[in-house]
C-alpha cells in the first residue's frame, strides 16, 4: 500500500505542474514564487519560477504580468488575477 500512495500523489502532482492557465489556481501560482524576495520585476517572478521548476502554465502567466516592480506576494496575487 506505502507504495501506490506516491505513485497517487506523484501522479497527481504531474497532472497539476503540467494544467493549463485555466486550470492553474492562485495557490498553486504562489507555490512556484515561494521564497521570493520583494520588491522583484516581472523577469525576476520568471527567473524565481524557473529556479523552482513551474511549469509551463505559470510561466505563462507571469509573461502576461505587466512589467512593473510587485511590492508583496499580494500584489503578486492580484495581478495573477488580472493574467489568468
Amino acid at each position: 500500500m506505502a507504495e501506490e500512495r506516491p505513485s497517487v500523489k506523484g501522479g497527481r502532482a504531474a497532472a497539476s505542474a503540467t494544467a493549463s492557465v485555466e486550470e492553474l489556481s492562485a495557490s498553486a501560482f504562489q507555490k512556484y514564487l515561494g521564497g521570493m524576495d520583494y520588491p522583484a520585476g516581472k523577469g525576476d517572478l520568471i527567473s524565481h519560477a524557473r529556479k523552482n521548476d513551474a511549469p509551463d502554465a505559470v510561466i505563462e502567466v507571469l509573461q502576461k504580468f505587466d512589467d512593473r516592480q510587485y511590492q508583496s506576494a499580494a500584489d503578486v496575487s492580484k495581478e495573477f488575477g488580472k493574467a489568468k
